[in-house]
């Protein structure tokens, strides 16, 4: 063994033995460590098109959260591979019941949908919510809360809830809520309930996309047969007066008799169906089960007459041609010879030397050139 090397420091006797107090020893120098740092950074393993559509179809929560960001990804690559997806799970969809709810702001529409949801799952549904928030036309985001305004439902096992920004679409629906819903169908999901924004006559677009149409509003707002659009209502199946609780009952009793009374010089949207007109309250649930006991009807009611069945055929025509307009947009906008001449038309524009028709149509026929 090595012995220890010591000094004596000046203060210290030269006589000193082992037996001083105090002893120096000498000081080893810093050893820097040769080790070199092993962590590595692990990629996330990029699921295949098979990894998804056969988790999609095990019902796995993630992989199905997952399958729809790719479907709502504005990158082509992204938009490939969601095709091949969709391609796989279209076979296993088409089975469930869609439902659109849409109404005015603070008529209660996701504390309904909770309500609802719960009523369906106790009766052994499974039950997929696609919730659209408005995007902001300053910054583009979306907050995103319906998920928060649902806790108990989202604790479900039987529920999937969707938040997603409409991106300033028509309808306040996303560009890819169609594909959504094969994609929650093909989950096991046997009701969808898609949330609208409610903005008005633009709500036409969600109707394309459902069996069936639910309008929620309330009462004691003011004149309640000019306090909608004639256009929304036509389009809707049925109509819900929520918070008929406490002293709001006789105002929503009111309001449902007069709606229901005007309603009858509406023509009905489907075909052999008279719209329904309701009172509940989402937070007592009274009036829940009579919602969902009208939407059987409906579809008992549709089935039986051919409607049913020539609706879907026709929301599949209309998903066509969405589908066209859509790509036919992005495909002028990334055109190279319409970004070059696009800027130089616009100062134009805004210096009143073009027309927008005249702009309109120059940017067009070098597209179509």
């Amino acid at each position: 063994m090595k012995k220890e090397k010591t000094y004596k420091p000046d203060w210290q006797p030269k006589n000193a033995g082992k037996e001083f107090a105090v002893k120096v020893v000498k000081g080893k120098s810093k050893v820097t460590s040769k080790k070199k740092n092993t962590k590595t950074v692990t990629k996330r393993k990029q699921l295949t098109v098979n990894d998804l559509a056969k988790g999609v179809l095990a019902n796995d929560r993630k992989i199905l959260a997952k399958c729809i960001t790719l479907i709502e990804s504005n990158s082509k690559t992204h938009y490939q591979k969601a095709e091949k997806v969709l391609e796989k799970l279209l076979p296993y969809a088409g089975n469930s019941t869609r439902v659109g709810i849409t109404g005015v702001p603070g008529a209660g529409k996701s504390t309904l949908i909770e309500s609802l949801g719960l009523y369906l799952i106790k009766q052994g549904h499974k039950v997929a919510v696609l919730t659209v928030d408005p995007s902001s036309s300053v910054s583009k985001g979306s907050i995103l809360g319906d998920k928060t305004r649902m806790e108990k439902l989202s604790r479900e096992a039987n529920c999937f809830i969707r938040p997603s920004p409409s991106g300033g679409n028509l309808g306040g629906v996303t560009r890819k809520t169609r594909e959504t819903i094969t994609a929650c169908e093909a989950a096991g999901f046997d009701i969808i309930l898609i949330e609208t924004v409610g903005v008005g006559q633009s709500e036409i677009t969600v109707r394309s996309m459902v069996d069936f149409f639910l309008l929620v509003m309330i009462a004691g707002a003011g004149d309640e047969l000019q306090g909608i659009k004639k256009g929304i209502v036509e389009i809707a199946d049925a109509l819900v007066f929520n918070k008929a609780d406490g002293n709001n009952i006789q105002k929503t009793n009111i309001a449902k008799n007069e709606f229901a009374n005007a309603l009858h010089y509406l023509q009905s949207y489907s075909e052999g169906w008279q719209p329904k007109v309701l009172t509940a309250s989402a937070l007592t649930g009274k009036g829940v089960k009579e919602i969902w006991d009208v939407v059987e009807e409906f579809i008992s009611v549709t089935k039986n007459s051919g409607v049913f069945d020539e609706q879907r055929k026709n929301q599949s025509l209309q998903w066509m041609y969405d589908l066209i307009e859509e790509n036919l947009k992005k495909s002028f906008y990334e055109n190279e010879i319409v970004k070059k001449e696009l800027n130089k038309i616009e100062k134009q524009i805004k210096s009143g030397k073009m027309l927008p028709t005249s702009a309109a149509e120059i940017l067009l026929n070098k597209y179509i050139k």
